[in-house]
């Protein structure tokens, strides 16, 4: 089936997905074996490793009849998220709202439409307070006989101990470069010597592998990322990096969201009847507001995710710096600066990138805990002063 063709380095967790949708369905079908279909799936791995790409995978084969035709027509309702049988909670913004928990339950115990299942994917279930998972975990406990819910996460650890005792358990691994590498290749055209660059940055993140590959000014906002670490040379320069770096993140969910912005309201407003150009109703604009207010909510998680990224290629940096201190100048992730990165570690003993490194997990996790980030970096950049 074409349903697994978009997948790369998986082929173990795709085995067991494969052989639990081609298997028995319903009671029947539920045993301790790894393969055997059952009513709750925990897709866990690190950020890029595909997690939602295998769990809509499964959840298009769960759906699927059994004629060509038939599975072509499912993936692409999957693709479009309108199949009748399939229901996705996920969010744009910081957490997962309990509304949509609770309706998302009540759906889940609707018999399917046209298939066998009734199928629902919980992208970032990590992103829910303890009160919203509890809501979940009472439609685990007991399930509808053709209902299956596909959750995913960073780790096991992420959910609580109640929802993990509940659901079978599938970890991803890192793809390799030259598996993202392929896969750019083979499913967006991308000439080989950039698919390779894409996937070497993104440190196998196939989502930033993807956007890194076919973006042009997402390569050069990384790259001057970079740059402007390695130009700090003292105080005054690391509050003026801090204040670019934010720039650089607020540019870049910018053009993330912009644009997908404007196509929701753009759609929004033709479903209500308003002509372009055309004043908004007054009894409309109350739906107008909120599609503003999500809209908001997405562009402060989509920030957020900006500065989490640009930590990480400096995660990666300064990984590259430590590197060629120790002597292994082979492993460097960013080589077209190569000749920087070989600047910065003589300026520096290992001991000393070390710290820069401690200070960046340092700001991840202030950033997490609503420090301003401003602030966190700053502290971190004053870390990787170099003279």
């Amino acid at each position: 089936m074409r349903v697994w063709d978009d997948l790369t380095g998986q082929a173990d967790a795709i085995a067991i997905f494969r052989a639990a949708a081609e298997g028995p369905a319903g009671d029947e079908a539920r045993s301790a074996a790894p393969s055997a279909m059952t009513h709750a799936w925990l897709i866990t791995g690190p950020p890029g490793s595909g997690r939602s790409n295998l769990a809509f995978a499964f959840a298009t084969a769960l759906l699927s009849p059994g004629t060509e035709d038939g599975q072509e027509t499912t993936r692409r309702l999957v693709d479009a998220r309108t199949h009748p049988d399939l229901i996705v909670l996920s969010t744009e913004g910081v957490i997962i709202k309990m509304e949509s928990v609770k309706e998302a339950v009540k759906r889940s115990q609707y018999s399917p439409s046209v298939g066998r299942y009734r199928v629902i994917v919980v992208e970032d279930a990590d992103r829910m307070v303890e009160r919203t998972s509890n809501v979940l975990l009472k439609a685990l406990e007991e399930p509808p006989e053709r209902t299956v819910w596909i959750l995913c996460a960073p780790s096991e650890a992420d959910l609580l101990p109640t929802i993990r005792s509940r659901v079978r358990s599938v970890r991803l691994r890192v793809p390799s470069i030259d598996d993202v590498a392929g896969l750019l290749v083979a499913r967006d055209g991308v000439d080989p010597a950039t698919a390779e660059r894409a996937a070497r940055e993104a440190q196998s993140h196939i989502g930033m592998a993807r956007r890194l590959a076919t973006n042009p000014e997402a390569r050069a906002r990384r790259e001057e990322t970079l740059r402007a670490a390695l130009g700090i040379r003292g105080v005054s320069a690391a509050v003026n990096g801090a204040a670019r770096l934010l720039a650089i993140a607020g540019d870049d969910a910018k053009a993330i969201t912009l644009e997908r912005d404007a196509a929701e309201r753009e759609g929004v407003l033709r479903s209500l009847g308003v002509e372009p150009g055309q004043s908004v109703p007054p009894g409309l604009r109350s739906q107008i507001k909120a599609l503003e207010d999500d809209q908001k909510r997405r562009a402060t998680r989509s920030l957020r995710d900006g500065i989490d990224r640009i930590l990480v290629d400096l995660t990666s940096l300064y990984r590259d710096v430590i590197m060629v201190q120790l002597g292994r100048e082979a492993s460097v992730i960013n080589r077209e600066l190569l000749s920087e990165v070989r600047a910065a570690s003589a300026a520096c003993a290992p001991p000393a990138t070390l710290a820069t490194l401690d200070a960046i997990a340092q700001a991840r996790q202030r950033i997490e805990s609503n420090v301003a980030p401003a602030l966190a970096l700053e502290a971190m950049l004053v870390s990787a002063i170099r003279r």
